[in-house]
C-alpha cells in the first residue's frame, strides 16, 4: 500500500505515527522496509550528512538531489521533502514554482515549510495546486539566526501564538503539522485542538506521532544530540571498530584470505 497525505491525516485518534528522516536510496529503502508511514527528507541532510554546521546553506539543488535518492529507494512510505531556507520565503511564485521541482523532479509526495499564519497564503496556494503540505511551527531551525535553539510557547502569549499559528496552518489546508520544542502541555493542547495530527520533536508524547533523525537514532554520528533524542542504537563505535579491523587486516596481510580470492 503506498501512503499518501490523506492516509496520514485519517489517522488521527487512530494510530501515534512514526516519521523518520532519510538522505539517500539506502535509509529510505530501510526506513521503508521498517513499515514507516512516512520519510522525510529533512534539511538537516545539511549538518548530519553534507558537512555544514545549520541547515541554512542547504540549497534546491541539493535537497532535489537527495530527495530524489531517497524517492528511488522508497516504495509504500510517503516522501516528503522539506524544502530549503529561501526557496519560499521570498514570494507565493517562488513557493510554487520549488514546491513543484519537489513533486516533477524528485518525485516527492509532499512538502514541509516552516511558519504559521506567515505562511498561510502560500499553504493555500500549494494545497489548491495539488501539492499537500506539512506544516512546521515551534522551533523553526530556518529562523535560527533571530530565533536561535530554544524552547518555545514557554510563556502564555507565546503558547497562544502557537495556538493561533496551528489553527492557522490547519485551515489553510496542511494535512499535519510539526511541533518542535515546545512544552509538552502545549503540544497535547494543540494536539488536541487540531483535526490534523501533530509530529511532535521534543514536544511531548501527547503529539499524533513523533520524527527522529536517522543518524541520531541509531547513534551513527559522534556530534552532540539535542535532549530529545533517544539513541535506539549506539552504532557509532562498532563501524569505526569494523573499519579499524579492516584497516588493520589489509595492512597485515590477512584480508583478503583464500575465501575472498576467485
Amino acid at each position: 500500500m503506498k501512503w499518501t497525505a490523506a492516509k496520514i491525516k485519517a489517522l488521527k485518534g487512530e494510530r501515534k505515527i512514526a516519521i523518520l528522516t532519510a538522505y539517500d536510496a539506502l535509509t529510505g529503502a530501510l526506513v521503508d522496509s521498517a513499515g514507516l508511514p512516512v520519510v522525510l527528507v529533512g534539511d538537516s541532510l545539511a549538518n548530519t550528512v553534507l558537512g555544514y554546521e545549520t541547515t541554512l546553506p542547504v540549497t534546491m539543488a541539493e535537497m532535489l538531489h537527495h530527495t530524489a535518492a531517497v524517492a528511488r529507494g522508497v516504495k509504500e512510505a510517503l516522501v516528503i521533502a522539506d524544502m530549503p531556507f529561501m526557496s519560499y520565503q521570498p514570494s507565493i511564485a517562488m513557493g510554487l514554482e520549488n514546491a513543484g521541482r519537489f513533486i516533477k523532479e524528485a518525485h516527492a509526495d509532499a512538502v514541509k515549510i516552516e511558519g504559521g499564519v506567515n505562511r498561510v497564503e502560500l499553504i493555500s496556494a500549494l494545497v489548491e495546486n495539488g501539492i499537500p503540505v506539512l506544516g512546521h511551527i515551534g522551533l523553526t531551525p530556518q529562523s535560527v539566526k533571530s530565533m536561535g535553539y530554544r524552547v518555545q510557547g514557554k510563556t502564555s502569549e507565546q503558547a497562544r501564538k502557537l495556538m493561533d499559528d496551528a489553527m492557522a496552518v490547519e485551515q489553510a489546508g496542511a494535512f499535519a503539522l510539526v511541533l518542535e520544542c515546545v512544552p509538552p502541555e502545549l503540544g497535547e493542547a494543540i494536539s488536541k485542538s487540531l483535526s490534523i495530527p501533530t509530529i511532535g520533536i521534543g514536544a511531548g508524547a501527547g503529539c499524533d506521532g513523533q520524527v527522529l533523525v536517522f543518524t541520531d537514532l541509531l547513534g551513527i554520528s559522534d556530534r552532540s544530540v539535542p535532549k530529545f533524542v533517544k539513541k535506539f542504537a549506539h552504532l557509532n563505535p562498532i563501524i569505526t571498530e569494523a573499519l579499524a579491523t579492516y584497516k588493520a587486516e589489509v595492512e597485515s596481510g590477512t584480508f583478503p584470505s583464500g575465501e575472498q580470492t576467485y
